[in-house]
């Protein structure tokens, strides 16, 4: 007779291999590609970079590639810990032994939860520290103190919890009562939680962490609500956020849902782009909406959950999607926990090889949403305002061609200018 649980754990044991020494093989390509073309700007930003802001990004991206392959190591064997090696297994039971299991199946689970996520917590702490307080301060772009990050991490667990626990509590108990379709039930709260969030965000969860205030640059405003205008698109107000006391690195963003919709810049972009520049860059954004990126990726953020939710639904009654991670299930209790904490440890192995798919429908829709702003606004201004971008967050212009399927969202300088050069010149009168 086949032994389901054998099968699992070999084929699990099987694709974290592949999947660590895929993305080992990923990084040291994008590390030696770099460091290969560090001392040589590309010819065709030859006359807009200067060689030390290109060996910056090159320095950069390589500190920060080193760091993340720490990450992975030290990720793949706290993975092996809490599976294969017993430690969720044992959190588990030792929850189980102690008092809170006199209080009902959903106490000792929603502990179990709570422990798991303190811990995972607590373990990555070194990572983010070294992150924030060496890797970025060594170049010059982090600006936060260990008081304000301090601030920060408390905020954001009260938060996680105030939020995460009340819906989690829901999933847990349409899990054990809803029946063989909880999974349905259970996706439809998530989705109405996540188009809650949309709409709550800008207002009630942004502000705890950052000040927003009404943009007061009168000009820039006319020029940005001219835009905005033309292009058909409505927004609750203009915000500055003071990026600037966590980070140098710029952005622009929308943020919200429906009319509560927002414009928000980063102070640090609008000291670093003109207001041609700034107008671009909010173009590129409207262009997103314009060819609804926004709505497309909501709906493929629908479809991916319910089929999540609908495997879930399936593994979390099978008896070897457990033993085969080196957890034992409760013979007399709920496993609801059990199963989503390994759920959500298992999906990404599997997921991070189809990430390539993903990543290039993002570029796709980065190359259209540029071609809409060269549309609506001076096409050069865009050219301009990306490489100042590029150049004040020491993006790489030589990045490896296959770490890029992979991993970049967005296109890579060299390609997305090459792109844009073409509809630049077409337009130009």
């Amino acid at each position: 007779m086949l032994d389901y649980s054998l099968v699992f754990t070999l084929l699990f044991s099987a694709v974290l291999v592949l999947g660590v020494i895929t993305r080992f093989y990923l990084t040291s390509r994008q590390i030696r590609h770099v460091a290969r073309h560090r001392d040589n700007v590309p010819a065709a930003f030859a006359a807009t970079i200067a060689l030390p802001s290109h060996q910056k990004a090159a320095d950069y991206t390589i500190a920060k590639a080193r760091l993340g392959m720490l990450e992975t190591a030290f990720g793949t064997a706290l993975l092996l810990g809490w599976t294969l090696l017993g430690g969720l297994d044992a959190l588990n039971q030792a929850l189980l032994a102690s008092f809170l299991a006199n209080y009902g199946s959903l106490l000792p689970q929603l502990a179990l939860l709570a422990a798991f996520g303190v811990i995972s917590g607590l373990l990555d702490l070194p990572f983010t520290l070294y992150s924030t307080f060496r890797l970025e301060e060594r170049f010059g772009f982090n600006k936060m103190t260990l008081k304000l990050w301090l601030a920060d991490l408390v905020k954001s667990t009260l938060v996680g919890a105030v939020i995460g626990l009340p819906i989690v509590t829901l999933i847990l108990w349409l899990m054990g009562s809803a029946g063989s379709l909880w999974w349905l039930w259970a996706w439809a709260v998530w989705m109405g939680f996540n188009l809650l969030a949309l709409v709550l965000f800008p207002t009630v969860i942004a502000p705890l962490f950052n000040k927003f205030k009404p943009l007061d640059d009168e000009a820039l405003k006319a020029r940005v609500t001219a835009l905005m205008q033309r292009c058909g698109f409505a927004a609750k107000g203009l915000f500055v956020m003071d990026g600037s006391k966590r980070s140098a690195h710029a952005n622009a963003y929308f943020t919200g849902f429906g009319a509560a919709k927002r414009v928000v810049f980063y102070d640090t972009l609008l000291k670093q782009l003109n207001p041609g520049e700034v107008d671009a860059v909010l173009a590129h954004e409207l262009g997103h909406f314009k060819h609804k990126h926004i709505i497309k990726r909501i709906v493929s953020m629908f479809a991916m959950s319910l089929v999540g939710f609908a495997l879930l639904g399936w593994l979390s009654s099978q008896v070897w999607f457990y033993t085969g991670l080196g957890v034992q299930p409760n013979l007399a209790g709920a496993n609801d926990a059990l199963a989503l904490l390994l759920f959500l440890l298992v999906v990404p192995l599997f997921s991070f090889f189809i990430s390539p798919v993903f990543a290039q429908f993002s570029r796709k829709h980065e190359f259209e949403a540029d071609a809409y702003a060269i549309s609506q606004t001076d096409g050069k201004d865009l050219q301009s305002a990306l490489l100042k971008l590029y150049q004040d967050n020491a993006s790489t212009l030589t990045p490896d061609p296959l770490f890029v399927k992979f991993y970049y969202s967005h296109p890579p300088a060299s390609e997305r200018l090459g792109r844009i050069t073409p509809l630049v010149e077409s337009t130009a009168p």
